[in-house]
């Protein structure tokens, strides 16, 4: 996870794990603390997603799906609406840009051995 998704110290696919890491822009970094709640071997995992000192609290879903040819990874982001919404940061489009880096260039480069 660390070469693909977010600088994680230690990570541990059990439900009750807590993890943080920093995330954000250049210019604003933010404090992620998370948990797992779910955890099915090479199926899904779930997992909260909020940042110290700001209120909401989310849920992250991925899940991996057999394909012919591969695997399909479906992340589910929901809560958003819970974060504040007068910061650019925590709207849609923010996260939407950010998952589609992360799934659509980190997650692609470290599959292919890039």
């Amino acid at each position: 996870m660390k070469q693909w998704y977010f600088d994680i110290d230690s990570f541990k696919p059990e439900v009750g794990f807590e993890f943080q890491f920093w995330g954000g822009s250049d210019d604003k970094k933010y404090l992620h603390l998370c948990k797992v709640r779910e955890a099915i071997k090479d199926k899904k995992l779930v997992h909260t997603w909020k940042y110290k000192d700001y209120p909401g609290e989310s849920y992250l879903s991925w899940e991996l799906l057999p394909e012919d040819r591969g695997t399909r990874v479906v992340l589910t982001h929901s809560g958003l609406e819970t974060f504040p919404q007068d910061s650019p940061d925590f709207r849609r489009e923010s996260f939407e840009a950010g998952w589609t880096y992360i799934l659509g260039t980190s997650l692609k480069k470290f599959l292919e051995g890039s």
